[in-house]
């Protein structure tokens, strides 16, 4: 584990805002009052300084959970200009995809003021072709040594796509085990059958921007009250058999960062398709100074913090834990099953995760008081070590050692699951079918030009397929190629309209978007 303080790279924000250029400079990590502070310094334009982490405490012990981890074998592009200029991926890349995502179009039925982009009235349109979605989705699957296993069709908003449908079959066809969208959900929550189109062409999960449970948040955020098609959707789902819905409220402060309990409250009451809630710190875009930075800037330790008070203390800060701190699992799993295996590899300051488990009363408790969580991860990874070593009886020591490790699971019938999950099937569904006896709490924070950190780039395991063969981490996607991609791909919307030959659903997402009158 690295002392605070400590150097990394990141770029000036000032040199790309005012013209795209990629100023490369040195960045410091600091404690100072409680808080892992963020400082770079630009010849031309001066300090800039930032929260990178709003607690300490929690920076050093997430730190602890990080592992060495594998890249690609088959980057697709070369070290030229160095990180974060070639990304796609390039060689200097630690990590291997875990969740791809793809664009399929920058059109969208609402005009959120917190989104990025879209297209409207004399913008331009980026499209991919069908034939280039197709390629994108099995350029994602060639990749070695494990391919992506999991594809998140976003946008702009997907479902305003008149191909979305074949794109979902075209995933499943190539290899994808779990295929998800990202979406505002309003057309979902306009019509059951577009919902059940989507699930019987093989759609594992919505992605659901839920920014609140009243109607302040989406007028704020959204510039409409969008909760009742919320509520619909969510009805939609379940009378479609639709049972892995992720609430992702992007969080602002003064917005909506006092309901977080209320959401996880809200996710628990529908807890028989709600699978997941994943909390995101708004990201900061375009020119905007210290002053209003620090009074915009909310990083993850701030919003674990409002969940344990706006809980009553049922879901501890204490309780969270980095995203990699579960690489033993795919370990174990990998070794296990006799080959490479996803690793959930990212930088330990990009997200954090919890998990609850509910009762048959409706009240739920956090998964440490259920498991030991860092006794059982360390078994985990001793496990794996078993398998590492390549000598004889491994299977069966590993089992042993599962079976020994039971004192650390304190609810019955879990370790049942654990032991198929590890041992027995070690399989996607077997993973399924433990998931759904809880829910997963998430905390991502993606980055912005003032907090840009290159080395939680190099170990990004979300990543966006483009047109042209890259595979792109997900925050120099959106802070740096996002315009640069668009650019080239896109066209103008009177040049889309002749040659795409749009539905009513797809011209309304440019001259008409969504509003709660209609």
């Amino acid at each position: 584990m690295r002392e605070l303080p400590y150097t990394t790279q990141s770029i000036c924000p000032e040199c790309f805002l005012e013209n795209d250029e990629v100023h490369v400079i040195d960045a410091t990590l600091y404690e100072e009052d409680g808080k892992v502070m963020y400082k770079k310094t630009c010849e031309k334009h001066g300090e800039f300084i930032d929260v990178y982490w709003g607690d300490v405490e929690m920076f050093k012990k997430a730190q602890k959970w990080w592992y060495k981890s594998i890249g690609l074998d088959n980057p697709r592009t070369k070290t030229v200009k160095g990180c974060p200029e070639d990304c796609g991926q390039c060689p200097e890349h630690k990590s291997h995809t875990a969740l791809a995502l793809l664009d399929v179009t920058n059109r969208c039925n609402l005009r959120c003021p917190i989104c990025f982009a879209v297209a409207a009235e004399g913008g331009t349109v980026y499209e991919p072709t069908p034939e280039q979605v197709l390629d994108m989705l099995k350029n994602l699957r060639s990749n070695l040594p494990v391919p992506a296993p999991a594809i998140q069709f976003a946008g702009g908003e997907p479902t305003v796509s008149k191909h979305l449908p074949q794109y979902i079959k075209w995933a499943k066809q190539v290899g994808f085990r779990h295929v998800q969208i990202a979406s505002n959900v309003i057309r979902i929550g306009k019509s059951k059958e577009y919902l059940q189109e989507l699930r019987d062409a093989g759609l594992s999960t919505i992605y659901m921007q839920f920014d609140g449970v009243t109607e302040g948040p989406y007028l704020a955020a959204r510039g409409t009250n969008l909760l009742p098609l919320k509520m619909k959707a969510i009805q939609n789902a379940r009378e479609v058999g639709m049972e892995s819905l992720v609430l992702v409220p992007t969080v602002v402060r003064g917005v909506n960062d006092d309901q977080l309990g209320k959401i996880i409250e809200f996710a628990v009451e529908n807890r028989d398709v709600v699978r997941c809630v994943n909390f995101q710190p708004v990201s900061i875009t375009g020119r905007i100074d210290h002053e209003a930075r620090n009074e915009m800037r909310i990083t993850i330790p701030d919003c674990i913090h409002m969940i344990e008070e706006q809980t009553g203390g049922k879901i501890p800060a204490s309780e969270w834990y980095p995203v990699p701190s579960v690489m033993p699992v795919g370990r174990a799993l990998g070794l296990i099953k006799g080959g490479p295996e996803l690793e959930l590899s990212s930088h330990f300051a990009c997200g954090m995760a919890t998990f609850i488990f509910i009762d048959e009363d409706g009240s739920y408790r956090p998964i440490t008081e259920i498991i030991d969580v860092d006794k059982l991860l360390v078994l985990l990874e001793e496990i794996a070590n078993l398998f590492a070593d390549g000598k004889r009886g491994a299977r069966a020591r590993a089992k042993a050692k599962l079976a020994a490790g039971s004192r650390y699971i304190k609810k019955k019938g879990i370790l049942k699951d654990l032991v198929s999950l590890f041992l027995d099937r070690g399989d996607y569904d077997s993973l399924a079918q433990f998931m759904r006896r809880v829910i997963m709490l998430g905390m991502m924070h993606f980055q912005d030009p003032y907090n840009f950190d290159l080395e939680r780039v190099q170990h990004c395991d979300i990543n966006y397929a483009v047109p042209d063969g890259r595979i792109v981490p997900f925050c120099t996607m959106n802070t740096i190629h996002r315009s640069r991609v668009e650019e080239k791909f896109s066209v103008t919307v009177e040049e889309w309209r002749t040659g795409h030959k749009p539905t009513v659903v797809e011209e309304e997402s440019i001259s008409k978007p969504y509003t709660s009158g209609e």
